[in-house]
């Protein structure tokens, strides 16, 4: 299957105390590429989020 090519910039900003806490997480964990880590971890958040306010057949 052929990759999407990744064609939208978003930009975030950290405070330097959420830099810190991504900087010590990426050395712990040996993260190499930090778009990629930021990218899954906000694509995983919103699906999990989306995923949780489908209507289900007993509510």
């Amino acid at each position: 299957m052929a990759k999407a090519p990744r064609e939208h910039r978003v930009s975030i900003l950290l405070n330097d105390s959420e830099q810190r806490i991504l900087d010590r997480f990426c050395d712990r964990y040996g993260v190499r590429n930090r778009s990629r880590l930021v990218r899954e971890t906000l694509m995983r958040a919103i699906l999990k989020k989306m995923d949780n306010d489908q209507p289900t057949l007993f509510d």
